[in-house]
Formats: C-alpha cells, sequence, structure tokens
C-alpha cells in the first residue's frame, strides 16, 4: 500500500502523467490491468486559468479512472491560483507539481526542471499549492539540474516543510534528459532525508527494472512511463513478480490485437474517427514493437479512418510470435 496524505493507494506502482500520451483512454486500458493511481497528462496552470479548451478536455475522467491525480506546471502564484479553482471543480484526488519537465520551452519560462535552480521559489509555490489544495499534493523532481548541482536531498526537504504527502524523483538530471543512467544512490539519500513516501522514477521499463528501483533505493513507490507504451501488461507482470518472483508468461498475438481494438475504440470515442486514430498511430506501433513488420507500420502511420486502422489491426492478428527475454521475435506472417 502507498498512502500519500489521506489517500490510501492499494499498489506501490503509479501511473506518471505523460505529455501527450496519458489522455482518458490510455489510462482506462492501465487500469483494466491493474494501474492503481494514475495522473493526467501534465498541465500548464497558464493554459488552465485561461480555459483553453483542449486544455480542459485534459481533465476528463469517468468513474473507472479513479484514484486519479492533476499533475500542473507553472511559476506564476496567480495562475496557479486560479488554475487551481478549476480545478476544484473536478474529483481529482491529488494534485502533483512538475519541477521535473527537461523540454526547453517549459525551462525558459522558468517553470519544470528550471526550479531546480530556484529552490527557495519552488518551495514558496508549493506553500501556495498546499494551502489552496483541498486534497495531498505532491511534487515531481529530477536528481538536479546538472551533476553540478544534484540537490534534490535540499529540494525534498523544503517540499517536506512546505507540507507535500510525497515526492516524485526522478533519479537524471536535467542536463540527463532521459539518457545515461538513473542515478539510485540520490534516489535513497531522498528517502533517507524525509519522512513522507517517496516514489522512484527513472528506466522503470521492465518487472526487474522497477523491482531494482525498490531494492537499490527503498523508495516507496515506482512510477512506470515509458515501460508501460503500447505494454498494459506491465501492471500484472510486476505485481507478479514483486510478489512471488514469477513473471507471467508474455500476452498471445491474438490477446495484443484484442487490446489495440480496444485501445483504438476508446480513442475514437473519446477524440472522434480522425483524431483517435492518428492519436492511435503511435499506439500501433508500441503494441508491435519488436515484430518484424515494417511495411505494416509505416502504412498505420498513414491510416485516418477507423476501417484503415481496424484494417492493419487485422492483419497484425495473422502473427504468431515467441518471447525471447524482453525482445518478441517473429514466426510467420
Amino acid at each position: 500500500m502507498l498512502l500519500l496524505g489521506n489517500l490510501k493507494i492499494a499498489s506501490p506502482l503509479v501511473l506518471a502523467p505523460l505529455a501527450g500520451i496519458s489522455d482518458l483512454p490510455f489510462r482506462l486500458i492501465n487500469r483494466s490491468f491493474g494501474c492503481g493511481l494514475a495522473f493526467t497528462e501534465m498541465i500548464s496552470s497558464s493554459a488552465l486559468s485561461h480555459k483553453n479548451k483542449n486544455t480542459l478536455k485534459m481533465l476528463s475522467t469517468n468513474t473507472n479512472d479513479r484514484p486519479l491525480g492533476v499533475q500542473i506546471l507553472g511559476n506564476d502564484p496567480e495562475l496557479i491560483k486560479k488554475s487551481l479553482e478549476i480545478i476544484s471543480g473536478y474529483a481529482f484526488d491529488i494534485i502533483d507539481f512538475n519541477a521535473a519537465c527537461p523540454v526547453s520551452k517549459v525551462i525558459s519560462r522558468g517553470e519544470g526542471a528550471g526550479l531546480l535552480k530556484e529552490p527557495l521559489r519552488l518551495q514558496e509555490l508549493l506553500e501556495i499549492i498546499v494551502k489552496n489544495s483541498s486534497v495531498p499534493v505532491t511534487v515531481k523532481i529530477r536528481s538536479g539540474w546538472d551533476e553540478l548541482s544534484v540537490n534534490a536531498v535540499d529540494i525534498a526537504l523544503r517540499a517536506e516543510d512546505a507540507g507535500v504527502k510525497g515526492i516524485f524523483i526522478h533519479g537524471r538530471t536535467k542536463t540527463q534528459g532521459y539518457a545515461g543512467g538513473v542515478d539510485y544512490d540520490i534516489i535513497r539519500r531522498v528517502k533517507q532525508s524525509v519522512n513522507i513516501p517517496v516514489i522512484a522514477s527513472g528506466d522503470a521499463l521492465s518487472p526487474n527494472l522497477i523491482k531494482k528501483l525498490f531494492d537499490e533505493t527503498g523508495c516507496d513507490g515506482a512510477a512506470v512511463a515509458r515501460g508501460s507504451f503500447g505494454n498494459p501488461w506491465i501492471w500484472k507482470e510486476t505485481a507478479s513478480y514483486l510478489k512471488n518472483g514469477k513473471i507471467p508468461c508474455r500476452p498471445a498475438v491474438h490477446e495484443i490485437v484484442q487490446v489495440m481494438k480496444k485501445h483504438l475504440a476508446l480513442n475514437v470515442e473519446f477524440h472522434g474517427e480522425r483524431t483517435g486514430v492518428m492519436l492511435f498511430r503511435k499506439f500501433f506501433a508500441w503494441y508491435t514493437k519488436g515484430m518484424c513488420i515494417k511495411e505494416l507500420k509505416q502504412m498505420a502511420f498513414s491510416a485516418v479512418t477507423w476501417d484503415e486502422m481496424m484494417g492493419m489491426i487485422d492483419r497484425v492478428q495473422g502473427l504468431s510470435y515467441v518471447r525471447n527475454d524482453l525482445a518478441y521475435v517473429e514466426e510467420s506472417l
């Protein structure tokens, strides 16, 4: 169990907020395989405070999408307050503040990982969020700005003082982005320094690597991001591995196809046919990763209608493959 303030979560595994990925259809697919706590896509407090139509749609949820957190991004106290007022009208269970995003346009505004260079400013913003939120508040950070300024322990202590109920930490610096090795030591030091839950992030790509996060850091939870792309089975597999050291057999191709069809249907229902199909293109590639179907994948990236994409998925049904460690090997077309 993971306890974040008064929010009790049955599993220590969390679906991380993923820009352009973790919309309602994606979350529902992962929920169906055992995902507990999930987050919306990262939401700009500026766009939300101005009630941007597309941003408001990111807040969409339903009764099967619980418990659910919303992650906000910003640096302006007034815009953050306005966004919190809007969020209060929705049934979210937790609010996460992003101080980890390494994207240049975010950094240029002094947001995301840019706040790692301003610990006092970050603490003040967290105090404002805690004061104006009726649900538990967490913060997402990185190990530091670069290897010469690894300050996650100081930031974590400030966050705890500000009243946050949990810390998500990606074990890489801003300058690393998503490259290079994960610094398990800094995550462990953060865990040892605070009295609130610490959820580790970074290379949670398989049950083995997720267990390594727990073993190496002593963390209370693990955030899964890229490991869930086209792979909702990671939730059941990891739960099994953490419980009894066994990883279930990988899904047969017919099961993958059924999940692909369900995901596509949810996408079209939520986004409309054209947008839903176009957004599903990247998921088609992820679901079929490791299959030798280069030409079929290229065709899928040109699909714009339900019938076209369903046709591509049906052609995947004609495949059979076996697992070779973490890779998939095509046996026939």
